[in-house]
């Protein structure tokens, strides 16, 4: 019994070091294409290569729309020209002013609660954000909160494309959120539709639904994503770009 405590003692629970510095570890992103310049004669194919329409040509250089990009790695494993590829997960951006940020932030300068709604979610993204309370990504450490009910909830995290049996629920669950609450769209799906809408059954994403004040792309999102996302929520992480060329912020984590 002594030797397992000390050998527990000796290894302890390993969580990462994010947002303290960059996480390195093997595996903690799928990454995301990088657009910019390839040779114009490739470009057709390149664009050609994605399923979702998530690349295109423009003036010379591949344009990436992160809120399509589904991980399919077609353009880096299939097209003749492969485009290079980034391993950060540094991905949220915000759709809100500066003066709701700081409204925001002086209401919950210490700690959120969130409630999560699956709004047609195909269990990749789902699964992802139960990552979150696991003892390595341990969100709590961070003062993020699960809650059951949106009485209590700061935000709500929305994955999925919102299909048609789920909007009443979802706009439900948002009129109940006090205020000042925040809206997270997590995902392609809950982007754009991704594979899935817009289509008879389902929406173009949460943003045709409900006011998106965070969107954090992926398909799924690694939970440092989604974490990257929190803490843009509650103004401790600066954004992303959802376009590439962007912003270097995806340029956090290479490898």
């Amino acid at each position: 019994m002594s030797q397992w405590v000390t050998r527990g003692l000796r290894t302890g629970i390993k969580t990462t070091p994010y947002p303290s510095k960059p996480d390195t570890t093997a595996g903690v992103s799928p990454g995301l294409p990088l657009g910019g310049v390839y040779r114009p004669e490739a470009l057709g194919s390149i664009a050609a290569s994605c399923p979702t329409e998530a690349l295109r040509e423009q003036d010379g250089r591949l344009i990436v729309n992160y809120r399509r990009c589904i991980h399919a790695y077609r353009c880096a494993r299939a097209a003749a020209t492969p485009v290079a590829w980034s391993h950060g997960y540094e991905w949220a951006t915000p759709a809100w002013s500066q003066d709701a940020q700081r409204d925001f932030d002086q209401a919950f300068h210490h700690s959120i609660h969130i409630i999560v709604v699956d709004a047609g979610d195909c269990g990749a993204c789902l699964h992802e954000v139960k990552q979150l309370n696991n003892p390595y990504y341990n969100m709590h450490r961070l003062g993020f909160f699960i809650t059951p009910t949106p009485r209590h909830a700061d935000v709500l995290l929305v994955v999925g494309p919102v299909t048609d049996h789920m909007r009443v629920a979802l706009q439900k669950t948002y009129d109940a959120m006090p205020t000042p609450k925040r809206v997270i769209a997590v995902g392609a799906c809950a982007l754009s539709g991704g594979v899935f809408g817009p289509s008879f059954v389902s929406e173009s994403g949460v943003a045709n639904v409900l006011p998106v004040d965070i969107e954090v792309p992926g398909q799924p999102p690694p939970p440092l994503a989604i974490l990257h996302g929190l803490l843009l929520a509650v103004g401790r992480a600066a954004p992303a770009s959802l376009t590439s060329p962007g912003t270097p912020r995806l340029e956090v984590v290479t490898r």
